[in-house]
């Protein structure tokens, strides 16, 4: 089991730009998927990107495709979303999540780990 905070949300406007983090405590992260999940108020949660142990696969929503990358750096146990081009539909609580192997990348019921969350608002 490991333990995920995120960080980097905040308040910003339409056009702008974002970078969160997740700290990610316990020895294995570098073979771990890591992914980022968003809910935005009212809505189901939905899946934004997922990187797998290697950075080989990533993988992004249709909706942030071209304007979101995430990256892992396994020195330092963390995973990063970058966020550019934000729009005010982006507003959401987002969420990294964590498992060992995963069939897909989209599908929240197979992660075991999720940070506590971090608020991104985008202003129009």
């Amino acid at each position: 089991q490991v333990q995920l905070v995120e960080s980097g949300g905040g308040l910003v406007q339409a056009g702008g730009s974002l970078r969160l983090s997740c700290a990610v405590s316990g020895r294995t992260f570098s073979r771990y998927v890591m992914s980022w999940y968003r809910q935005a108020s009212g809505k189901d949660r939905e899946a934004v990107a997922g990187i797998s142990w290697t950075s080989i696969g990533r993988f992004y929503a249709d909706s942030v495709k071209g304007r979101f990358t995430i990256s892992r750096d396994n020195t330092k146990n963390t995973v990063y979303l970058q966020m550019n081009s934000l729009k005010p539909e982006d507003t959401a609580v987002y969420f990294c999540a964590a498992a060992p192997r995963i069939t897909n990348w989209d599908n929240e019921y197979e992660y075991n780990d999720w940070g506590q969350g971090t608020q991104v608002t985008v202003s129009s």
